[in-house]
């Protein structure tokens, strides 16, 4: 059963972010890991978008009932109808936990982590503690690498 990395982030990312998240998901279908994400825009989209052009799998779970406001990058749509509160369904699905930016979402989706007890590895996201924050896409993989043993 292949591993998945729950993706989090905002829907209204930066240019950066955005690049950062497209090269992450690229890095994580070539390591054979699914990706899980909110399924919408911005940094989900852009993790989607770089998984599926390496062959990978991607996961939304979306907050909708429709599934209409998912990226185009989604294989598999979880509607949830349950707006925010789907937010714990997506880091739960992840092995571990790549926060990339956000807003009061993805303070959120880091709050339920924390709580679950899982690695939280971040990229300009929120300097909370029990978030290891990287500045290089390198180093965070090395770390992801090193805590998922591939």
């Amino acid at each position: 059963m292949p591993r998945q990395v729950a993706v989090i982030g905002s829907s209204n990312s930066t240019e950066e972010e955005y690049s950062f998240a497209y090269r992450l998901g690229k890095e994580l279908a070539r390591r054979g890991l699914v990706v899980v994400c909110g399924g919408r825009g911005g940094v989900m989209e852009a993790v989607c978008k770089g998984a599926k052009e390496e062959g990978g799998l991607t996961v939304g779970i979306l907050p909708s009932y429709e599934g209409s406001e998912a990226n185009p990058y989604v294989d598999v749509k979880i509607r949830t109808g349950m707006s925010w509160n789907r937010n714990p369904l997506v880091v739960a699905s992840g092995d571990i936990v790549v926060a990339v930016g956000g807003h009061w979402g993805t303070l959120s989706e880091i709050a339920y982590a924390l709580i679950l007890g899982k690695t939280i590895l971040g990229y300009k996201t929120h300097p909370i503690e029990g978030v290891k924050q990287f500045s290089n896409l390198e180093d965070l993989l090395a770390e992801l690498d090193r805590v998922l043993n591939l």
